[in-house]
C-alpha cells in the first residue's frame, strides 16, 4: 500500500486516546514510506493525524470540497506548514470519489456521522466489486464495538454474508491494522443472500 486513505473525526472526541492513536497512525505512515489521504482540513482528528504524518516528514494529500474550505480550515498545518497537496473539489460525492481513487486501502478512526458514512459507503463499493481494497477499523478504546456488533446483527438476520462482514478488518493498535491490511484477501461473493418469498 502506497497511499492510505482515513477517514475521521472533524472534532477530537473527549477521550485523549484518540488524540494519543490519531499522533500514532500519522506517524507510522510517515515512517513506513506511506502518503495520507484524507479530507484537507486541519481540525479534530483530522488535523492532528495530518500534523503528525507532515511533522515526521510524511506526504499528506488533502481532499476537500470547496464549500468547506473555510469551515474546516483547509492547508494550513502545524507551524503554518502547507500539505503536501491539497486538492479542492466541487461536492462531497467528488470527495469521496477522489480520494477512494487515491488510496489503496481505507482506515476509519473514531468520528461522527461524516466518518461512519464515508466508511459504511467505501464498504458498500467493496461489497459490490467496484474496489477490491483492504478497509479497516481502527477501534480506540472499543469506540467501534458498537458498530461491529451491529455488523454481526446483520449477518445473523439475514441482511449481510459473512463474506461481505469479513471485509470490515478492526484493529485495536495500528501496527496490527495495517498487517491485517496488507495480508487482505477479498473473496469474491455476491452480495446477494437467496431468498424465498411468501405471499
Amino acid at each position: 500500500m502506497k497511499r492510505i486513505c482515513v477517514f475521521c473525526g472533524s472534532n477530537a472526541g473527549h477521550d485523549p486516546r484518540y488524540r494519543v492513536a490519531a499522533v500514532a497512525v500519522g506517524r507510522l505512515l510517515a515512517a513506513r514510506g506511506i502518503e495520507l489521504v484524507y479530507g484537507g482540513g486541519n481540525v479534530g482528528l483530522m488535523g492532528i493525524i495530518a500534523d503528525a504524518c507532515l511533522a515526521a516528514g510524511g506526504t499528506v494529500i488533502g481532499v476537500i470540497p470547496e464549500a468547506l474550505v473555510g469551515k474546516e480550515v483547509a492547508g494550513r498545518h502545524v507551524d503554518h506548514r502547507a500539505l503536501t497537496r491539497l486538492e479542492v473539489v466541487a461536492s462531497m460525492h467528488t470527495r469521496k470519489a477522489r480520494m477512494a481513487e487515491l488510496a489503496d486501502g481505507f482506515i476509519a478512526l473514531p468520528g461522527g456521522f461524516g466518518t461512519l458514512e464515508e466508511f459504511c459507503e467505501i464498504l458498500t463499493w467493496g461489497q459490490l466489486g467496484f474496489h477490491v481494497k483492504p478497509m479497516g477499523l481502527l477501534n480506540v478504546a472499543g469506540f467501534f464495538d458498537p458498530l461491529l456488533a451491529l455488523f454481526e446483527r446483520a449477518v445473523a438476520e439475514g441482511f449481510l454474508r459473512q463474506e461481505n462482514r469479513a471485509m470490515a478488518l478492526a484493529a485495536d493498535d495500528i501496527e496490527g491494522l495495517l498487517a491485517a491490511m496488507a495480508a487482505y484477501q477479498p473473496e469474491p461473493v455476491s452480495k446477494w443472500l437467496k431468498e424465498t418469498r411468501e405471499l
